[in-house]
């Protein structure tokens, strides 16, 4: 039989390669068009359902928020099976519906069911957020940053702010989460010796460190036929304006912020239960 195929494409040689040919270029064309995917969607539709649970171990998050959420979903329309995963300060639970049911119809009659139990959380928790269209098996890719120079605070900063919205604009990306290193902040850390010498109250520290770092418009303004727009920039990065803050005046003497607290640059104290490295 293979005697025969060999020797019929050798006595049609032009038919043959004509063919191939003509088969290359279909399958390019088709190719070409196809939609690309790292992992085809071998899975049912399913609609994942994420909750902070602050503070909660795995056994409290299991029983006062990924209970609630199953109890709830569990008769929906379509849904197949549910679900879940409890861990330190968070709730995962994945809905999967029938097959063939429109994603964003089963995205809604999720969405309609949390709704129906936001009071019986607990207070402290987060509210329910269902997590983006993507597939199932679509976590694709885990990337560490190290370095022997960079503080743990500057490679989170890079993390946010330079690679994952690099990651986000690569077509086919639907999120990408960032764990671990220190969140930069902006620390005011007062001093209750001081803030009683001057007598500066809590409250007043807040006021003027929040109204200090604010922009604000002052109208416009004409002249020479042209119309001028006038802002007053009051944002800042600078620690030593921040300190330069005027919190109130007392005998004609202005109290700044750093009469009364330290200011500087350090990382956000983490969440109970927020995940790091």
């Amino acid at each position: 039989m293979i005697n025969k195929i060999i020797q019929y494409a050798l006595h049609n040689r032009l038919m043959i390669i004509v063919a191939s040919a003509l088969l290359l270029i279909a399958g390019i064309y088709t190719a070409s068009r196809m939609e690309v995917d790292v992992f085809p969607d071998l899975t049912a539709p399913t609609v994942v359902v994420l909750t902070e649970a602050h503070g909660m171990a795995p056994e409290e998050a299991e029983k006062l928020v990924t209970f609630q959420i199953e109890t709830a979903v569990n008769g929906a329309t379509n849904v197949r099976r549910v679900r879940s995963s409890s861990a330190a300060g968070i709730s995962i639970v994945w809905i999967e519906f029938e097959w063939g049911t429109d994603i964003f119809k089963a995205r809604q009659i999720v969405s309609e069911k949390l709704t129906t139990i936001a009071e019986k959380l607990p207070l402290g928790v987060g509210n329910p957020t269902l997590a983006p269209q993507s597939s199932i098996m679509g976590e694709i890719m885990l990337i560490s940053l190290s370095s022997d120079s960079t503080t743990p605070m500057d490679l989170r900063t890079i993390a946010d702010w330079n690679i994952r919205p690099r990651l986000l604009a690569t077509g086919g990306v639907s999120q990408v989460i960032v764990i671990g290193g220190k969140y930069k902040q902006y620390q005011i850390l007062a001093s209750p010796q001081k803030m009683k010498y001057y007598n500066i109250s809590l409250n007043e520290l807040l006021k003027a460190s929040e109204e200090s770092n604010l922009n604000a418009s002052g109208g416009f303004m004409n002249e020479f036929g042209n119309e001028y727009i006038i802002r007053g920039l009051g944002r800042t990065n600078q620690v030593e304006e921040i300190g330069n803050t005027v919190i109130k005046v007392v005998n004609n003497v202005p109290i700044k912020i750093e009469d009364v607290a330290e200011v500087n640059i350090g990382g956000a104290i983490p969440k109970i239960g927020d995940g790091s490295l």
